[in-house]
């Protein structure tokens, strides 16, 4: 039976792995909080691999406030990246393979067309740098790895766009929400099938993979698809700007191109608008 550590186990993510986990029956899961590992404490890491024996890490702890990131570079640094190089160490003397989450945030968004993995990485923003030291890391450190950038995830679970546009919408706050980005939103529950799927595989070759629903939107229609969904919020005030000012730069386009991990995986990818509804019946 195949051992797998998830870290940041009460993350969005980290809660939708272990709602995928309940299906599973011959994989065994250790679920480990920020309380219990902390990846940004080389000793926490070690602790937990000197005491278990892992197959497989998926590292789904993160610092992942874009704005907040900006006026704290050492926090997301010392999770993001240094926490990445604590986990490849450890799996790779463990002889585990690690799966670590990355970002659409380490493109610069200046292209006109989905990224492929082998595009050249230039982040905007202390949060997209920080994931890419962290890939960078992972790359180096650990010869069994697999490095899975996604983008705009949400869930029912935690912080995110979704639920953020439902908590003002029920309020009946007026909503104005930007078109000058373009990506795909993400469901948190299909890259935790997809995880688990990596997991299952014996034949899938280590490097980077791009996972994302299918299609592109702005946010604008990101929200415009929530409240057209949700049949109590059909009449929510919504309008749209050109610009939404923030402190941490964006991407103007950075939708990710995910023909490599549908071709080797032999999986279909779900429209972002479809997958949407599989969550909204959630609440």
């Amino acid at each position: 039976m195949k051992r797998v550590l998830v870290t940041g186990a009460n993350g969005q993510l980290g809660k939708c792995i272990q709602d995928a986990a309940l299906l599973e029956k011959d994989i065994s899961f250790v679920f480990a909080s920020k309380s219990q590992v902390s990846v940004a404490d080389k000793e926490s890491i070690a602790a937990m691999f000197n005491n278990n024996t892992f197959d497989y890490c998926i590292n789904a702890a993160a610092y992942t406030n874009v704005e907040k990131a900006e006026s704290e570079p050492e926090q997301a640094f010392a999770v993001n990246a240094e926490g990445a190089k604590y986990l490849a160490d450890a799996c790779n003397a463990h002889d585990t393979v690690l799966i670590q989450l990355s970002t659409d945030y380490v493109f610069d968004g200046k292209k006109n067309k989905p990224y492929v993995e082998t595009d050249t990485t230039q982040p905007l923003n202390v949060y997209g740098a920080s994931k890419l030291k962290g890939e960078l890391n992972v790359i180096e450190k650990c010869a069994k790895h697999y490095v899975v950038r996604t983008s705009w995830l949400y869930s029912q679970y935690g912080h995110n766009f979704l639920n953020t546009i439902l908590k003002h919408a029920k309020m009946g706050n007026p909503l104005s929400i930007t078109t000058e980005q373009k990506g795909t939103p993400t469901n948190a529950n299909d890259l935790a099938g997809v995880l688990l799927e990596i997991v299952r595989g014996t034949d899938i070759p280590f490097g980077v993979y791009h996972f994302s629903n299918g299609g592109e939107a702005t946010w604008y229609d990101f929200a415009k698809e929530i409240l057209t969904q949700h049949p109590q919020l059909t009449d929510s005030k919504l309008g749209k700007t050109d610009h939404y000012p923030t402190f941490a730069k964006r991407p103007m386009y950075s939708v990710l191109n995910t023909n490599k991990i549908e071709r080797l995986l032999k999986i279909g990818i779900e429209p972002w608008e479809e997958s949407l509804k599989s969550v909204l019946i959630k609440f």
